[in-house]
């Protein structure tokens, strides 16, 4: 079994934030794998559901907690606890200002870098669980961050947050798989993006 948790913050005012392109990316998932239907449980709003792999079918569950963005690793240590699941069961989708819009990296350990959900799962989970890293792009300063992930996806990112969307989810049989590496390099030949770094997008050159 996998553990596939998308982080963002619960409620319509949060809903279409570059924050919450995990629960986005939660959402794509189980629409591609016709998940069963949500329901309340640790914490969070969870679907249940199986996806084909090369392997064979394997059992997923998919999460949103609903604790906001910083008290993410309650309730997906609460998950893990119960089903006694490792952190390399368990695969965390966020958004990450330090890639490019569109650019998307697989990575397993490390720290935070200022991701908040991710350090609060790093807490309560240890650092060995596997990060889905979506590129939303870095505003430029440090004192526009916090605005800019909680700002609402412009109308002109909507072709590449789609495309990425679409590609996290089509290629997941090959992370459920648990090669990361092929995951990554089919999510980025789905949905290709610009490699220019995001402080460079952010001024413009």
């Amino acid at each position: 079994m996998i553990i596939i948790a998308g982080l963002g913050n619960p409620g319509p005012k949060y809903q279409n934030n570059r924050h919450n392109i995990g629960f986005m990316a939660a959402d794509a998932i189980a629409d591609r794998w016709r998940f069963g239907p949500e329901r309340a449980k640790f914490q969070s709003v969870v679907r249940d559901g199986e996806v084909e792999t090369p392997g064979g079918a394997v059992k997923v569950l998919l999460m949103k907690p609903q604790t906001f963005m910083n008290e993410s690793g309650r309730a997906v240590g609460e998950a893990a606890r119960f089903y006694k699941i490792s952190p390399a069961q368990i695969i965390i989708f966020h958004d990450e200002i330090d890639l490019a819009p569109g650019r998307f990296r697989m990575k397993t350990g490390g720290g935070a870098a200022g991701q908040n959900g991710v350090r609060s799962l790093i807490s309560h989970l240890g650092a060995d669980f596997r990060r889905a890293r979506m590129g939303v792009g870095h505003p430029g300063e440090s004192h526009l961050v916090m605005p800019h992930v909680l700002g609402d996806f412009h109308k002109a990112e909507q072709p590449w947050l789609n495309a990425m969307l679409d590609a996290v989810s089509g290629a997941l049989p090959f992370a459920l798989a648990g090669d990361d590496d092929r995951y990554q390099a089919e999510v980025m030949r789905l949905a290709p993006a610009p490699k220019f770094s995001p402080r460079q997008a952010a001024r413009g050159d």
